[in-house]
Formats: C-alpha cells, sequence, structure tokens
C-alpha cells in the first residue's frame, strides 16, 4: 500500500542525490547497494522483474528476482509519518474496500441493508483517497518530478 500512497502523492521522497543510474545485478535475492543503510526504501526504475519499491535489507519478505539491468534506484527517505499513514490506509481499504468497489450506493435483501458513506465534500461513494485526502495533502505535489531521464527509449520511461 506504500507504493500506492507516494504514487498516490506523486512524492516519493528522493534524498539529495539520491537517483543512482547505471547497470544493477540482483544476485540471491537482494542487491547490493553501499548508498542505502538497513531498513531504508529504494525504488528501483528499469528493471524487467524487480521495478518498484522495496525496502533495502529486507530480502525475507521483499525477495528480489535474479537479473542484470540498465535503470535507476532511487534512495527514499520516506518520513515514518507517511508508513504510518499508509498502514491505516491499508487498514481501512481492507475493512471497506470491497464495498466502496461495488457499483451500488445501497442494497437490501433478506432483512439486511446497507448504504454505502459518501464523501462529504464531492458526494461520491467514500473511498482511500477521500477519506485520508486532508492527511494526504501536507505530503502532496501537483506533478511527479521524475529525477532522472527515460532511458533511452526504455520500456519504464519515467
Amino acid at each position: 500500500m506504500l507504493e500506492t500512497v507516494l504514487t498516490h502523492l506523486k512524492n516519493w521522497f528522493v534524498v539529495p542525490c539520491g537517483v543512482h543510474e547505471g547497470v544493477f545485478t540482483i544476485e540471491n535475492g537482494n542487491l547490493e547497494l553501499p548508498f542505502l543503510q538497513d531498513g531504508q526504501y529504494y525504488r528501483i526504475c528499469g528493471s524487467v522483474f524487480n521495478d518498484g519499491l522495496h525496502k533495502y535489507g529486507y530480502t525475507s519478505d521483499d525477495l528480489l528476482q535474479h537479473e542484470t539491468f540498465r535503470g535507476a534506484v532511487w534512495a527514499l527517505a520516506v518520513p515514518k509519518s507517511v508508513v504510518e499513514l499508509a498502514e491505516k490506509i491499508e487498514e481501512w481499504q481492507e475493512k471497506n474496500g470491497e464495498a466502496a468497489a461495488s457499483p451500488f450506493t445501497s442494497e437490501t435483501f433478506g432483512g439486511y441493508s446497507y448504504t454505502k458513506a459518501t464523501d462529504s465534500k464531492t458526494g461520491a461513494m467514500a473511498t482511500w483517497e477521500t477519506v485520508f485526502r486532508s492527511q494526504l495533502n501536507p505530503y502532496r505535489k501537483l506533478r511527479e518530478n521524475a529525477p532522472v531521464k527515460p532511458l533511452g527509449g526504455h520500456r519504464n520511461a519515467y
């Protein structure tokens, strides 16, 4: 969920000089990166199998697939408050996600009925994006400024 939240915010919290381009090799499920600390989040861009958000040094939950790729690794400094907010959003989504995705605003059958919550500002059905809007807004960027140029026509131009 954290990756989804960072994408929604258009904010990856890239550390200054934190974008490292080059050829990287992933062996035995991990990527050796001397510029990262254990527990630090990082983003892989330009990989066939491993694009996305990862946490350095946590290979048991985040085993990377073997490959060599030309791309970029972004060193991130995601605030603890954003990580905790993503956890709250995940809990909300687990509890309410199915109902929020339903095309029905209310149903009644066999003595059971429900009505979905609506967003007080828009009147639309409540989603995690609307429920947590005010808490997400301080971290939001208007657009994602890609910290690096696309790698010569690579499929993952960012």
